[in-house]
């Protein structure tokens, strides 16, 4: 398991920047899967969520193992994930892509919210998803899902290595989720990817405004020449960036 921290410096350098800025980091880095697939934010907020992650990891339910009683155990590890995910941290449920049944419903991620978690992810489905989007903690899936997850899913194992959307995900690993989507930067890579990203958004704000003002990206995005570079060093002169 990682002992990396994530530090407020950085967290905040993840707070401002975009998902698909962070892809092209990675990709710099030979890193192609980090984008988490067929998930999305149950509502957008207006800052992005940002995390070490905490898992936890489903199987196919076997209907004798998930009957309603299951959940008296207060060790059921679906209840006992809830309680025991860190504060800054993000939940991250590995439901084998199945949406057909419930990864979590508003009580639990209400739970989350009032115990300081930075947000929640699963490449399944919420049910009670109206009341989670009002909540005020990043909620991501891939649709609303009205069954219990006893139907479908059997609670196994926490904060072990899972795999959520087609993406490998690490305890410890940064999670970061914006209006698009959620990334998950490797921990050891967190601090330069992270300040690289907050250079990147710098000169991709000015390529837009000079986009938008009528010129051609040709020259300009990549900036292949000098007085382009010049022009964004003076620029972020103008907007102390």
């Amino acid at each position: 398991m990682t002992t990396y921290v994530l530090s407020d410096e950085t967290r905040r350098k993840f707070e401002g920047v975009s998902c698909a800025t962070l892809c092209t980091a990675l990709f710099k880095r030979g890193l192609r899967n980090q984008f988490i697939q067929d998930v999305r934010p149950v509502a957008p907020k207006a800052k992005n969520m940002v995390g070490q992650a905490f898992t936890l990891r489903y199987i196919p339910a076997r209907e004798d193992l998930n009957q309603l009683s299951a959940f008296q155990n207060p060790e059921h590890p679906q209840r006992a994930a809830v309680e025991k995910c860190p504060p800054g941290f993000v939940m991250v449920m590995d439901s084998r892509k199945d949406p057909r049944a419930a990864s979590a419903g508003s009580i639990l991620v209400s739970r989350l919210m009032v115990r300081g978690v930075a947000g929640v992810v699963t490449d399944g489905g919420f049910r009670d998803s109206p009341e989670i989007g009002e909540l005020d903690i990043p909620a991501y899936h891939s649709r609303p899902s009205a069954p219990t997850n006893l139907t479908l899913h059997q609670a196994l194992d926490i904060n072990v290595p899972v795999g959520c959307g087609d993406v490998a995900v690490w305890p410890g690993d940064v999670v970061v989720g914006d209006r698009e989507g959620v990334v998950v930067v490797p921990a050891h890579l967190a601090d330069e990817i992270a300040a690289e990203a907050v250079e990147m958004t710098a000169f991709e704000d000015f390529v837009t405004e000079e986009v938008l003002k009528g010129r051609s990206i040709i020259g300009l995005y990549p900036a292949t020449k000098d007085e382009t570079k010049t022009e964004f060093a003076a620029w972020r002169r103008t907007k102390g960036r």
